[in-house]
């Protein structure tokens, strides 16, 4: 078969080793630690001590490790919320602003419980912040599927937007009445996420993170919908020829995201904080999309990658009382990683570190390299 046909013929989809993707992030972890051990030595400190404070202290005892438990709880949910969209072709950049308007709005909830039980303000508080999560992530996703504008920057510029909003309440509305501060009143009691444990700050979060993941992993894993999803980002004209809508999915992929974003603000308000305060996210946001490329945009790679993650922001701390070197180092240590990992993923395609597979339809045209972790079907 030669000319044209022969040309449709050799359409190709792309599927990576079944091990690329943890051989790449190990690899990112040894030569993160390579690499930062220079500004460890500047900051006066040995840099095996240093690993040693960020991954192995945590975990020797009962207390930092629910510390790491509770750190992972917030990048758990955004990590899932990016690692969604990612999956499906739609960049969101905008976890961050969407945990905010999460936070929003479980705090007006919150605030306004007053004598309703638990069982009633609790699944209010979920709605409302993952409605608002949702609703902060609609325009960036109409423009994307009405006008084909890019989502990467429209969620990005949103995120300080969504900062503003938290700062004009603090500051007017809601400025707490007794202190003074720029924070809001405290929530109900009844609308506080329950402890799991006496003297430990694990919450009710981690558990509805836990059971968010798992939901997520079926549905993208198991499920004709979780197909469609995988398509549209792997080959939007292929999924298209077969019957995908894709705009669609995109659509739903993209609230789906805010929605979850939305979530780990209301765990951090019921969970933590208690209130709305304008340091309520560190950019936990930001870390999720950290996490959803440690993670492969796999969901077990993403709980891994948030547990990972939350081990060195405790040991982050734990070096710096112990060693005396600036907490910033842990920061730092992301960074690096997540540049190298995601150079390492660009240097495995350059180098055809993915095999091809002709697809069954002769008919079919060919597909875009791939997006995400490259993997294709179930």
């Amino acid at each position: 078969m030669t000319g044209p046909a022969s040309a449709r013929a050799r359409v190709t989809a792309w599927r990576p080793s079944r091990w690329s993707s943890p051989v790449i992030v190990g690899w990112a972890v040894l030569i993160t630690f390579a690499l930062t051990a220079g500004p460890i030595l500047l900051a006066g400190a040995n840099p095996i001590a240093a690993y040693g404070e960020f991954l192995v202290v945590p975990l020797t005892s009962r207390f930092s490790i629910l510390e790491v438990l509770v750190a992972a709880t917030p990048i758990l949910f955004t990590g899932a919320a990016v690692a969604i969209a990612f999956r499906a072709g739609y960049w969101n950049i905008g976890a961050e602003g969407q945990l905010l308007l999460g936070a929003i709005a479980a705090a007006g909830v919150g605030a306004a419980a007053g004598d309703l039980p638990p069982i009633v303000v609790l699944p209010a508080m979920l709605l409302a912040g993952g409605v608002a999560g949702a609703a902060w992530a609609l325009v960036p996703a109409l423009l994307r599927v009405r006008f084909g504008i890019d989502e990467v920057v429209t969620t990005l510029l949103l995120n300080p937007v969504a900062l503003l909003v938290v700062n004009g309440l603090l500051h007017g509305p809601w400025r707490d009445p007794v202190t003074g501060f720029p924070e809001s009143p405290r929530i109900a009691a009844a609308a506080e996420f329950p402890a799991f444990l006496e003297r430990s700050r694990l919450h009710l979060g981690f558990v509805i993170a836990l059971v968010i993941i798992a939901a997520a992993w079926y549905v993208v894993a198991r499920t004709p919908a979780g197909l469609r999803l995988r398509a549209a980002g792997l080959s939007p004209i292929g999924a298209r020829f077969a019957g995908i809508d894709v705009s669609w999915v995109v659509f739903r992929a993209a609230l789906i995201s805010g929605a979850i974003a939305g979530l780990a603000g209301v765990s951090e308000v019921a969970g933590i904080q208690f209130r709305l305060t304008s340091g309520l996210s560190p950019g936990y946001g930001y870390t999720g999309i950290v996490v959803a490329t440690l993670g492969s945009l796999s969901l077990p790679g993403v709980a891994l990658a948030a547990l990972f993650l939350g081990d060195l922001t405790v040991g982050a701390s734990s070096a710096a009382r112990a060693l005396e070197i600036p907490s910033q180092l842990g920061a730092v240590v992301q960074g690096v990683l997540l540049l190298t990992t995601i150079g390492l993923i660009a240097l495995r395609r350059s180098r055809g570190g993915t095999t091809r597979r002709p697809t069954l339809d002769p008919q079919a045209p060919p597909d875009p390299p791939p997006m995400g972790n490259g993997e294709a079907g179930p």
